[in-house]
């Protein structure tokens, strides 16, 4: 398990807060973002850039409730154009996290199950430190583009030429052949040659019935 260190900008420190339910504190906070926070070679928050976050912290009966917002900024690359692209986030969350009593509770009684209904393992207050790494880090990548565009109407690259259609809007190719019937264009037989082909076989068929 992770050891939480108090000085970590990502971690939150609920000792003020209590066990006190009803009890509430604020924070904002500016954080640099971690490594991988995104999906990797898609988009992603870059590494070491700002993360402004609002959070409030609610002492419940079992645990410190945590609400919050994170602003940050996400770069890729377009798959049209494959420009840079960029997106401002504005990702919200909420997440419960255990007294530590109360999730070694739980726990005990989740092993006294029969395991067909597995539960995912709860979040838990690690003596009274909370990482909120992990739920950023999911917030996150869930809000994020699975294939990011440099803007809605991105016109994308030709298909012929590569050639970025953006920078070009009348980019056109009116003589293009697809290649895959380039090759074919030398074996087209001109209908007069046909034509003329049929005609010597009527003659030759024609002489042949009057000397008989």
């Amino acid at each position: 398990m992770k050891r939480l260190d108090h000085r970590d900008p990502l971690t939150l420190d609920t000792r003020e807060l209590g066990r006190r339910p009803g009890a509430m504190q604020t924070q904002s906070r500016s954080v640099d973002a971690p490594a991988g926070l995104g999906i990797a070679g898609v988009i992603g928050v870059p590494e070491g850039d700002p993360l402004e976050m609002e959070l409030r912290l609610e002492s419940v009966v079992d645990g410190v409730l945590v609400t919050g917002t994170v602003r940050a900024r996400a770069a890729g690359e377009c798959v049209r154009c494959l420009e840079p692209a960029e997106q401002p986030l504005d990702v919200e969350f909420q997440e419960l996290f255990l007294y530590p009593d109360v999730a070694d509770e739980r726990g005990a009684d989740r092993g006294k199950g029969d395991g067909e209904d597995e539960e995912p393992e709860e979040l838990r207050i690690e003596g009274d430190l909370i990482d909120l790494e992990p739920v950023v880090r999911d917030a996150v990548v869930l809000e994020l583009p699975l294939q990011p565009v440099c803007r809605e109407d991105c016109p994308g690259l030709c298909p012929d030429c590569g050639a970025c259609l953006a920078d070009d809007p009348e980019h056109r190719h009116t003589d293009a052949v697809d290649p895959r019937w380039a090759a074919l264009q030398g074996l087209t037989v001109a209908p007069e040659h046909s034509g003329a082909g049929d005609d010597n076989t009527d003659g030759a068929d024609g002489a042949e019935n009057q000397e008989k």
